[in-house]
């Protein structure tokens, strides 16, 4: 592909031993409808099973691991397109998913699709054919005591679907569904916060905003982050209810030497050290570009529980 020519969207997946990376990216490519592009950066291993040859597709492989933000900003680095995406690699997307938030999306908004639980993957037991759903393998059958399991890729959205999330005090990500429900006749919602699993801005915003700030750390608060850049700065976060994207929530770290989903280990320290400069960050209203304090966005969506709780 000739990096060197604009195209309408980059979409960058930062993956490190994501078993599910070459069917997130062959999902994209099922559903674009836009000019659109998936740069994929491989954080310090090759992808196993690896990811088929597409003209559409840029896969980078950095020599060591450097964390899910500082792939990210390699990744919008080197994109040349007019809009770009940070999405996570275990994610399924709706038909047009990228025409639709290119069109609603404004010169200093981020925008989130919708977003359902996605059912990636079930195990099947080999005696009786019992379905278990997705997290570590069972040891044993809860029907016929088999111990032989196979993986059955479903790759579903879940019935429900969130829209709307928020921070509490510690600045801890928490949905918010009675704000989604309150505005459920809006298409382009406005949303305090969200989970970070995917977002949509213009190339140039992104770097407006300082890129992904590597100083929280590889991973944790990443939401947070981009939520309050928005914000803060005079922009908009926004769920576009109008398209959708389904992402698979993590089955835990290694245990017992048997196979995650997770492929970064989740060290305590590193999560506590990204949520500490994330406090101190925003509630100390220490961000240089921001033009509103934090109380400002506090305000704005009030009543937000924990904030104006009693």
């Amino acid at each position: 592909m000739d990096l060197k020519r604009n195209m309408d969207l980059s979409i960058v997946i930062p993956a490190r031993n994501e078993m599910f990376l070459q069917r997130t990216i062959e999902d994209i490519l099922e559903n674009i409808e836009a000019d659109t592009e998936v740069i994929a950066i491989c954080d310090g291993a090759w992808p196993d099973p690896p990811v088929f040859d597409h003209p559409r597709v840029v896969i980078v492989k950095t020599p060591e691991p450097i964390g899910q933000r500082a792939a990210t900003n390699l990744g919008v680095r080197i994109s040349q397109a007019d809009y770009v995406m940070k999405a996570d690699a275990h994610c399924a997307f709706a038909k047009g998913f990228d025409r639709v938030l290119i069109e609603d999306c404004q010169s200093d908004w981020i925008m989130v699709p919708m977003m359902f639980n996605l059912n990636a993957f079930e195990w099947i037991c080999e005696g009786c054919g019992n379905r278990t759903g997705q997290g570590f393998e069972p040891h044993e059958c809860a029907k016929c005591d088999s111990t032989r399991f196979e993986m059955d890729v479903v790759w579903k959205p879940r019935k429900h679907n969130t829209v709307s999330w928020r921070f509490d005090k510690d600045m801890r990500f928490q949905y918010w569904r009675k704000h989604g429900r309150k505005n459920r006749s809006v298409d382009l919602l406005e949303t305090m916060s969200f989970i970070g699993a995917c977002m949509l801005m213009e190339r140039e915003y992104f770097w407006k905003l300082g890129g992904c700030d590597e100083a929280h750390g590889s991973w944790g608060q990443f939401g947070t982050e981009w939520a309050c850049k928005t914000w803060l700065s005079g922009g908009k976060l926004v769920t576009d209810k109008k398209t959708w994207f389904g992402h698979m929530f993590r089955t835990g770290n290694f245990r017992d030497g048997e196979r995650s989903t997770f492929p970064y280990p989740l060290d305590a320290r590193q999560v506590e050290k990204a949520r500490s400069y994330s406090r101190d960050l925003w509630l100390g209203d220490k961000w240089p570009q921001a033009i509103h304090p934090l109380s400002w966005l506090v305000e704005r969506f009030k009543p937000v529980p924990d904030w104006h709780d009693n």
